[in-house]
């Protein structure tokens, strides 16, 4: 009989799928007052951190077709939550900027994913829950300075 080793006995992914369905459900619960969905949230949350962006770098970011960034942009447009205005450089692409009544949103759905997160991982202390954060996101692979990146500096200021 082979013998397992402890790495293949101990698989995160069931764990990281259970933790993610859980999650989901009450972040989505949580997004509802709103009405935002987790990916409207996410879209804001890298306009915030990053600053304006380009359609083009979001999709980048967001790991999205073009096309479906599109949708998604105009779905938090018609909520005045972001603006888009073409890119003085390049009139054919289009800069995509936080508004303010989207920055309130953010914050207000930030406060209310907070307590979410704060039951989901309440076995954690403050440090794991840091370091937790830093593994996922380095297992992510997570890039989003690249929307900012993108966006000649004449269209920051």
């Amino acid at each position: 009989m082979a013998k397992v080793s402890a790495v293949a006995t101990h698989q995160s992914l069931p764990l990281l799928e259970h933790l993610a369905r859980v999650g989901r459900r009450a972040a989505e619960t949580s997004l509802e007052p709103g009405g935002l969905r987790p990916r409207h949230f996410i879209t804001l949350r890298l306009l915030s951190d990053h600053g304006p962006a380009s359609q083009q770098g979001l999709a980048e970011a967001l790991r999205l077709d073009p096309s479906n960034v599109v949708g998604l942009l105009n779905e938090l447009e018609e909520r005045g939550l972001v603006t888009r205005r073409r890119d003085p450089v390049d009139r054919r692409r289009h800069i995509v900027e936080l508004s303010d009544v989207g920055r309130v949103e953010l914050d207000e759905a930030s406060a209310r994913l907070g307590c979410v997160e704060d039951e989901l991982l309440a076995a954690l202390s403050p440090q794991e829950r840091e370091t937790l954060y830093e593994l996922l996101v380095r297992a992510a692979s997570i890039d989003s300075a690249q929307c900012a990146a993108d966006i000649p500096s004449a269209c920051t200021e």
